[in-house]
């Protein structure tokens, strides 16, 4: 009896994640939790983790050039042997491979790589001031040829947004940002959304940061769920994206355990509250400033 109440919450579990979609202003959708890759170079524990991820209801997975794995992400999925319109791959262009040429052929490069002949999401990396507008051509020009189904950019602050705007012919469906309870960033996710335009948040965990902040674990307390799982479901409540990263396979079910419960209003105030705009990672105007140069 408890195996088949256990079965039966996994296969609700899948149901939920596998079909837990946002719309797109071009008119295609994407999952709303996806499978991120960051640092997972080990093929054995790239195998595992994505045969994990896929069983347990996730379709998106997210690589970049800078990982240096879109080569094992694609092993792992052949040797899955599923349907390639079942799944849906994100990869980024470098900071090293921006410009109208370098972006189309570095992705030829990463198609290669990741065994596909497109990806569903093609993203800047971060924004860099050399080749601005003309990697965005590229991308535009990439999606005209059916190589990346919808394009987009990630780290973009709301200056970097606004002046791509004053050439681009249409505008970014995804931005994929650093979002964690200690880096709510609302201004940023208010003005994404007043665009039409998707935030993804990597890193939602804070990087583990996080996870043992005192008015998160009496969230969790009071939820019976764990730190993580309340954090991700306070970023599914904001509308928000996600890309959780875990080789493990009970962390990797229990990030996708979040569709049973639902925080409250005040639960999501208090959650709220842990932000200091803290980053883990770098300052985008400055990776602008000093592109592939700037250490991080």
């Amino acid at each position: 009896m408890l195996q088949l109440k256990q079965l039966t919450k996994r296969r609700t579990t899948m149901t939920n994640i596998s079909n837990n979609y946002l719309n797109l202003s071009d008119g295609n959708k994407m999952p709303q939790q996806g499978f991120g890759v960051y640092k997972i170079t080990d093929q054995a524990e790239f195998d595992q983790a994505i045969e994990s991820a896929w069983n347990h209801g996730y379709r998106l997975f997210d690589t970049a050039q800078m990982y240096k794995n879109e080569q094992n992400l694609g092993d792992s999925l052949k040797k899955l042997n599923v349907p390639r319109d079942e799944m849906f791959i994100t990869t980024k262009i470098s900071e090293a491979n921006q410009g109208y040429d370098g972006s189309i052929n570095s992705l030829k490069e990463s198609l290669k790589k990741l065994q596909m002949d497109y990806v569903d999401l093609l993203l800047i990396h971060w924004p860099i001031n050399t080749d601005f507008f003309e990697t965005w051509r590229a991308f535009e020009d990439i999606k005209k040829s059916g190589l990346a189904k919808s394009i987009g950019v990630s780290n973009y602050d709301m200056v970097h947004l606004q002046y791509l705007a004053t050439q681009a012919h249409e505008m970014p469906v995804i931005n994929q940002i650093e979002v964690s309870p200690l880096m709510s960033q609302k201004p940023m996710l208010k003005f994404n959304a007043e665009n039409n335009i998707i935030t993804q948040a990597w890193s939602p965990l804070g990087r583990g940061k996080v996870l043992n902040h005192p008015t998160i674990l009496a969230v969790a307390k009071d939820t019976g769920k764990s730190t993580a799982q309340v954090i991700l479901r306070w970023h599914l409540q904001n509308g928000i994206a996600i890309i959780p990263k875990s080789i493990h396979d009970e962390r990797i079910a229990q990030n996708a355990d979040i569709y049973d419960f639902e925080l409250s209003t005040l639960q999501m105030e208090q959650m709220d509250s842990v932000n200091t705009n803290h980053r883990v990672s770098k300052e985008p105007e400055l990776v602008y400033e000093f592109g592939e140069q700037y250490p991080y």
